[in-house]
């Protein structure tokens, strides 16, 4: 965190003065505050936010110390490191509203898979990953070791062995950032992920035992523990980027520490923001304001709590540069 602001955050202060341009400078203000009183921050991760390259700006925020935990989908987890050993073989598609069925059939035969604009190439990314993923769940396997799925994914990057692939500068990917500070990672419904499908394809072929790769509920215990060691004094704070279960999952961890564990002086959340573009309607979790999560032992009513209804992929960067006095 910089006091001296530069022209990015001086620019947003000067022209961003209503609607969800004033929500996002609010945000942005709050989550400042929230670190100068000794709080920490969680950052949930949904959406394809790794493959729209947000490690650019989210590798310096876990670099200054303006993260403590990320919760992330398992495709956020992956993708970050796919965009770090295959950049050049990605493939955009500007015109992609225009592509017909057969075209996009076409990408498929060609091994790309689309993300919106951009096709990750499937032979460069998934399958350089791919081996070295599948030398330390060997290794673990055969040592008696079960890791969560994070912690194997860092002892492949920090090993080295990924780098003689390395097409983008590795300042710019948050993985690598995250596995040089060990920074923890809680990785909810990991096996709805390309690498996911990849151990489950091992399990079932009989090459590795399903136990070797920890669950989601060993996530959960993982993330109780975090937080009991870290939400004293300012508490923890919740940046919530779209919706999903890589916000549900941490989320729910405050209640279910005093209702089902029946710990008393539990602290909510002491700060929340999300950034979403999900109409509020009803039912949903992305669309819900965040007054509906007092009702749920997530959030208190004096909680600063802040909405940006608008692409992630615009205003979290710009938060995460005014946070960082750029």
């Amino acid at each position: 965190m910089s006091t001296q602001k530069g022209p990015i955050s001086q620019f947003l202060e000067k022209n961003y003065l209503h609607f969800n341009a004033a929500a996002l400078v609010d945000a942005a203000k709050g989550y400042e505050t929230h670190l100068l009183e000794g709080g920490k921050m969680l950052i949930s991760l949904g959406g394809a936010m790794s493959t729209a390259e947000l490690g650019i700006s989210l590798a310096e925020m876990i670099r200054q110390d303006n993260v403590h935990i990320i919760s992330c989908t398992g495709a956020n987890l992956e993708e970050d490191v796919m965009n770090l050993v295959a950049h050049s073989h990605y493939k955009r598609v500007p015109n992609y509203r225009d592509l017909t069925p057969e075209q996009e059939r076409e990408l498929l035969d060609q091994h790309y898979n689309r993300v919106t604009d951009t096709c990750i190439p499937e032979e460069e990314a998934f399958r350089r990953l791919q081996k070295h993923l599948e030398d330390v769940w060997h290794e673990a396997e055969a040592n008696g070791k079960r890791y969560l799925p994070h912690e194997f994914l860092y002892q492949v990057v920090n090993s080295g062995v990924l780098e003689q692939y390395y097409e983008i500068d590795p300042k710019n990917s948050w993985i690598v950032a995250a596995a040089e500070k060990n920074l923890p990672i809680v990785c909810p419904g990991w096996e709805d992920s390309t690498t996911g499908n990849i151990f489950a394809a091992n399990v079932i072929k009989g090459n590795l035992k399903a136990s070797t790769v920890k669950s989601g509920i060993e996530y959960m215990i993982y993330l109780t523990e975090w937080y009991r060691a870290n939400s004293e004094g300012k508490g923890v704070g919740f940046f919530q980027i779209a919706g999903g279960i890589s916000g549900d999952f941490p989320i729910c961890v405050v209640p279910m520490m005093y209702q089902d564990l029946e710990w008393e002086d539990v602290p909510f959340w002491s700060y929340f923001c999300q950034i979403s573009d999900s109409t509020t309607s009803y039912g949903s979790y992305s669309g819900a304001v965040p007054n509906e999560k007092i009702t749920w032992g997530k959030l208190d009513i004096d909680t600063p709590k802040f909405v940006v209804e608008s692409d992630a992929t615009i205003v979290a960067p710009l938060i995460f540069s005014y946070v960082l006095g750029h």
